[in-house]
């Protein structure tokens, strides 16, 4: 019965656009500190082609990380096609972000990535800007997955790190620690120094090292801002243990 309720295009609306105008609150009544601002400035002047980059769990505020106005680049933010990606997307167009839906393949399906991928790749092209969420939307939790690499080593685009934090919050026991900022308190919001994409031509070593490098920003920086708000770390999902290598060795002990 909730899924059927959620899943109702007003109700969607109608959340939606609640979150959003929550977002907005908690932006305008927040005491925030801008660290390293002049990375993502030349961006907002349509320098260059660029993928934001922030965690799931603190995508509802990434509205305050970027700039709205005459002359700056269009945002547009990856949400997923699932009910709640309908609530989050009526949410993004209230701050002022426009949105692409789409996400990666589950179970033998694609929903809608492959599409995705053409808009987001078309949306730079034409001077646009992207962001993701390169943990989602189902995780594992603060781990960079190969999306926003794939993408900007096909639009030739940097990618930036994202991050913010809140004096002020509450941190939900779901898979991505989903941060829910509160009013009338302090904040961070910092941004990485972007990050070059992997040539045409790369080899799978050099994709995974711009992949690493960019979740290791991207951890570094919501971490910063955690302790600039003076609150627990959250801390990323543990790394996967590497496949057990059955050297010859191995084979003749067991």
């Amino acid at each position: 019965m909730l899924k059927n309720f959620l899943g109702n295009s007003i109700v969607q609306f109608v959340i939606g656009r609640l979150i959003g105008l929550y977002m907005l609150l908690v932006g305008v009544t927040t005491r925030w500190t801008r660290v390293n601002q002049a990375a993502i400035e030349p961006f907002w002047a349509g320098q260059g082609k660029m993928i934001a980059c922030i965690w799931h769990g603190r995508f509802i505020q990434v509205h305050k990380l970027w700039a709205f106005g005459p002359g700056v680049p269009r945002a547009k933010m990856l949400i997923s096609q699932s009910r709640e990606g309908g609530i989050v997307a009526h949410a993004s167009r209230t701050v002022g972000a426009e949105v692409i839906r789409g996400s990666s393949a589950k179970r033998g399906q694609q929903k809608g990535g492959v599409e995705a991928m053409r808009q987001m790749a078309r949306h730079i092209e034409d001077g646009g800007i992207i962001c993701m969420t390169p943990d989602g939307p189902r995780g594992p939790r603060m781990r960079v997955k190969r999306g926003p690499v794939q993408l900007a080593k096909l639009a030739g685009a940097q990618l930036v790190a994202m991050s913010w934090a809140t004096s002020n919050r509450i941190v939900f026991d779901s898979w991505d620690k989903f941060v829910l900022p509160l009013p009338f308190g302090r904040g961070a919001l910092i941004w990485g120094e972007p990050i070059d994409p992997p040539a045409l031509d790369a080899s799978d070593a050099e994709f995974e090292a711009v992949r690493l490098k960019l979740e290791t920003e991207m951890l570094r920086i919501a971490a910063e801002a955690d302790r600039m708000a003076g609150t627990a770390i959250v801390e990323p999902a543990p790394l996967k243990p590497e496949p057990a290598q059955h050297t010859e060795e191995a084979a003749h002990a067991s």
